[in-house]
């Protein structure tokens, strides 16, 4: 029987090498365990069932492996475990957004110091920015376990030694403070906040995906993609969250070059011009992206004039 040709994916940046889809004999090559979820649907397409998490995670490792070199990862039990191709295209965007900045041209290597709210467990992506560009990552996270898991995957992969420094936030209330200090430089901060406002809230909305994917009734999920606490809700959800960020920014606005986070529901955005709108920002820029079967974007502000963004040192 012979499989339908892959369609290119073409909603991804032109830049994410997984437009064309999953090479799944090079992916078992490179991690055998991915071959017991792989099977081919009802569309004669070749696939994994993405509501298991176990078949989610074999994925992934395949995929770090087979395309950023990276040999050993793992994520614990009911921890998020991103998908790829989505997490790349943020790295992508915000690459092609600190490229106006500088005549056109992507800046890589480890001059570009990039700050990372909420790592996770998963640490996915200062691996796919120090892989794809070469930048150096700080890592912030208020899950202990989560750290130590990152500290981990750094540890099991040399490469990374000397790309990512890790840093525990001992007060969740606060997202840019304890963190940068008065010597810090960043280039970009990057954000993908919990955009629930209570468990219960998440646990529905999981309800509802698992419904879509496995095209069933459930009301005891399995998360596909996994998530603690402090990866899917706050108090507030996305809106609070994002606007105690913008409201924390306004206090580093020469440290870092600019400030972003993906914006999951749309309907939050006008709230969060108005708020940048009272720091007094000097530019925003939102950038449009899709993300799987949902439309995302990112949200990007700087207090720094043209000038001054042009005299960016990279």
């Amino acid at each position: 029987m012979k499989l339908k040709p892959i369609i290119e994916k073409t909603n991804l940046h032109p830049k994410n090498q997984h437009r064309l889809g999953y090479n799944f004999e090079q992916l078992i090559t490179t991690c055998p365990e991915l071959q017991q979820f792989v099977a081919i649907n009802e569309h004669n397409i070749q696939t994994i069932d993405f509501s298991n998490p176990k078949a989610v995670k074999a994925l992934n490792k395949a995929l770090l492996i087979a395309n950023y070199d990276i040999k050993n990862w793992d994520i614990p039990d009911n921890y998020l475990c991103p998908p790829i191709p989505g997490r790349v295209d943020y790295i992508h965007y915000i690459a092609d957004l600190l490229a106006s900045n500088n005549n056109g041209v992507v800046p890589e290597g480890e001059n570009v110091q990039v700050l990372d709210i909420g790592i996770g467990a998963n640490c996915i992506y200062p691996i796919l920015g120090n892989s794809v560009y070469g930048w150096f990552f700080v890592g912030t996270e208020v899950d202990e376990k989560a750290i130590q898991n990152c500290k981990r995957i750094i540890e099991d992969n040399p490469k990374l030694m000397d790309a990512i420094s890790l840093q525990l936030q001992t007060e969740s209330r606060f997202i840019f403070k304890n963190i940068i200090t008065p010597e810090d430089r960043f280039s970009l901060t990057i954000c993908n906040p919990p955009f629930h406002n209570s468990q219960e809230e998440a646990t529905k909305s999981s309800i509802r995906k698992v419904n879509n994917l496995e095209k069933t009734r459930t009301k005891n999920p399995t998360l596909n993609f996994g998530g603690q606490n402090a990866e899917l809700w706050c108090e507030g959800g996305e809106s609070g969250f994002v606007t105690q960020m913008i409201f924390e920014s306004a206090k580093y606005p020469m440290q870092c070059l600019w400030f972003t986070t993906l914006v999951s529901k749309k309907e939050n955005l006008a709230s969060f011009y108005k708020t940048l709108n009272k720091v007094n920002v000097a530019e925003v820029k939102t950038i449009d992206m899709a993300q799987g079967q949902k439309n995302s974007r990112i949200l990007a502000w700087t207090f720094q004039s043209e000038s001054q963004q042009k005299n960016w040192k990279f």
